[in-house]
This record gives structure tokens, sequence and C-alpha cells, in this order.
């Protein structure tokens, strides 16, 4: 199998369209069918489906690309080898991390980690917790920042940056002028709720539950996969929520938000490092590590 059939493969079925894979990789329409269907000659399998508009693997493959993504990213690690060899670090960094961690706080490090090595590149997907660390753990991602730690042994966690909870009212809310709330009156008050894969929302579960109150008593309104969208949700008066400091610190200056502390609850998070463990980064990512040990 020829590398570059199996990148055309893996970015018709990362874009689901053949069109939009033609425009990515720099060519012509045609000449991605014919990839595949060289591709689907050499294997013996009909490796994509057409569903309207969109286009899916089959299972023989969803089993090709996730070959090819390790293929593809062992090529690039030994690209990035040699480079290295040469004294220039260069290469692709795949990186995931949660929302808050993701928006908040790698953007500044990637930054200030490109300054120092302007050659390497980097892709950091936003996602759930639970999304980012099965991604890093099947190695379509070779680092994760995520907010919560579970019983998981094939990853490697390090504990690297603190996060703190708030509970945010919309500032015409009736609580919007008292100076606590006391964690039993949540369950009385319409609240909006991140997704059950968020490090966010397992936090704040073990936080209520440590305060005697069970997440299942709270009066959800909606669930929504993103801090952003609970945010917006909260200035449209929709219902309360419990956030990162760091994504409302515009909201609370400028008067849309008001944040209340909540008596007798820890808030405070941590965020977790993850990588597989066992397995050697690419010479990118473990230059992008060891930046992240020392900052």
């Amino acid at each position: 199998m020829e590398l570059r059939k199996l990148e055309v493969f893996c970015r018709v079925v990362e874009l689901k369209s053949f069109t939009r894979a033609a425009e990515a990789a720099l060519l012509s329409q045609p000449t991605v069918s014919e990839h595949i269907r060289s591709l689907e000659e050499e294997l013996g399998w009909k490796l994509l489906d057409r569903m309207g508009r969109q286009v899916e693997p089959t299972p023989a493959g969803r089993l090709l690309y996730g070959y090819a993504v390790k293929i593809l990213r062992l090529q690039e690690s030994a690209i990035q080898a040699f480079e290295q060899y040469g004294g220039r670090v260069s290469g692709r960094i795949m990186l995931g991390a949660g929302t808050i961690p993701g928006t908040y706080i790698l953007p500044e490090l990637i930054g200030r980690f490109r300054h120092r090595y302007p050659a390497i590149r980097a892709t950091l997907k936003i996602a759930g917790s639970h999304t980012i660390a099965g991604e890093v753990l099947a190695g379509r991602l070779e680092i994760g920042v995520v907010g919560a730690r579970w019983n998981e042994r094939g990853l490697e966690w390090q504990e690297r940056f603190t996060d703190r909870l708030t509970l945010i009212v919309h500032a015409d809310h009736p609580w919007a002028g008292r100076d606590k709330i006391h964690p039993e009156e949540l369950p009385g008050e319409p609240f909006i709720l991140r997704e059950s894969e968020s490090g966010t929302r397992r936090v704040i579960d073990q936080a209520l539950e440590r305060c005697g109150v069970m997440p299942s008593t709270l009066s959800e309104v909606v669930e929504i996969g993103s801090s952003a969208g609970v945010i917006e949700a909260v200035r449209s008066a929709l219902g309360i929520a419990l956030v990162s400091t760091r994504a409302v610190e515009r909201d609370v200056d400028c008067g849309a938000l008001v944040t209340l502390p909540l008596e007798g609850m820890e808030l405070t998070r941590p965020f977790y490092l993850v990588r597989r463990r066992n397995r050697e980064l690419s010479p990118a990512a473990s230059v992008f590590w060891e930046f992240l040990q020392r900052e």
C-alpha cells in the first residue's frame, strides 16, 4: 500500500467527502476516487459507503483507518527523528484537551513553545475528557490535557494545572446581590449542566455529593456540550451553572454575569497531562512534553 493512497483515504474518512478530501490533498476528485478504488482492489474489500452527501467507512474501512493513522504517524515520526538528528526540531504534534484547558491554557503555551521551535506545528482537538483520553489511548493523539482522572492503566497521568469552578447567575437573578449560597439551595433552581463525559461535570458531581447534595436532585434544564454554551445559556437567563472562573472573566467584568461562592464546597480541581503508557512519543511531541514539565 502506498503511503499517499493511505493519506488520501484518511482525508476522505475524516472529512466525509471526496470533494473536500480532494481540496485538502490538492488533488482532483477523479484522482482521489482512483486512489480509493486502487486500495479497495488491492485489499479486496469495499472501504467506503456513500450515505447521501456524506461518505462513511465500511467495517473494513474503519479497520484500515485505524492502521493507516498509525502508519502515517510512524512515517511522520521517522521524518522528525532525522530532522532532530540533523539538529533541527520539526514536525506536527497531535494534541487533545478538554474545553477549558483547550481554550484557556494550551493555546498560550503552544504559542510560547512555537516561539522557541518555529518549525513545529500543532493540531489541537477539543472535546470531553473521556473522549480525549480515549483518543490518546487509541494512539490518535499523543498528548492530552483533561479535567478528570479515573482508573485507566493504559495511560500515564500527571497533575500539572489548576482550575477553580464558580457558581454563575444572570445579573438580574434574585441571588445576584447575595454574599454566598448554601449548596442545599441549588436543587430549587433551574440548572444547566455540562455533558456527562465532561471533566467539569465529574468534578461538580463529586463536590455536590461531598456536601450531601445528590446531583440527581438538581432541576436540570438542559445539558450542553461546551462551557461556552453553558455560559451563553446563563447569560440568556435560562438557569444557573457551575463553570470555570477562567471562562467567565469577561462576562463578570462587563456585568452580564455574577459569580457566587458556595459555602463549604471545595471547587478547585487539577488538570492532568495524559499520554499512553509505555509508548514513545514522536520527537516533536517529546520536546513539547518536556516543555510542559518545565512550564
